[in-house]
């Protein structure tokens, strides 16, 4: 089954009917809706990856639609499909947040190939999410590593300097600085 949640819209029973057994025979889990009401009401309840919509239609049209949706969620692809007469409103339209159109009739291998565009786009986006989370705990880890690395290495020069010390005390003789140092080693590992 193709990932892409797809939501049909058009108030053509015959056009819609064509589109839906298309996108179904692809394997695309696909909703439809017979008008803009009917498109509302779905995207209400449910959240889709695609709005595939008809730019024409009485009452609630393509962009009513269009706006509907990227007002629920702005990730979300909308295509409009659009009649040779309304080709000006559909490229008004992408000006608003339409992802692509289509002319009517639909060519499915045309609008198959902009699905997988799409799909393509959006397993490069979450491989990309993924990336960066494995990144900020990546850099968290090393972070944590740096400051533990820093408070070791501040014990490391304290101790080299008692050790400097003691090795320096002239009041000593040399075999009792080295038992002095061990000791005070031993000590030090079991404290």
């Amino acid at each position: 089954m193709k990932s892409l949640n797809i939501l049909l819209v058009d108030d053509d029973p015959t056009a819609l009917l064509v589109l839906e057994k298309g996108l179904s025979l692809r394997e695309y889990p696909v909703t439809t809706a017979a008008d803009g009401e009917e498109a509302l009401r779905r995207i209400a309840g449910e959240c889709f990856d695609v709005v595939i919509t008809d730019l024409m239609m009485p009452g609630i049209d393509g962009i009513g639609v269009l706006q509907a949706v990227k007002a629920r969620s702005a990730r979300t692809e909308v295509l409009l499909l659009t009649a040779s007469q309304s080709l000006r409103s559909a490229v008004e339209a992408m000006k608003n947040g339409a992802s692509d159109y289509l002319q009517k009739p639909v060519d499915l291998g045309e609008l198959l190939i902009i699905l997988e565009k799409m799909e393509s786009f959006r397993n490069m986006a979450a491989t990309a999410e993924e990336l960066r989370e494995a990144m900020d705990v990546t850099e968290h880890n090393a972070q944590e590593t740096i400051s533990r690395l820093e408070i070791e290495v501040a014990r490391l020069a304290s101790l080299l300097e008692q050790i400097r010390e003691i090795l320096s005390d002239e009041t000593l003789d040399a075999d009792e600085r080295i038992d002095k140092v061990l000791h005070d080693g031993d000590e030090r590992k079991e404290g």
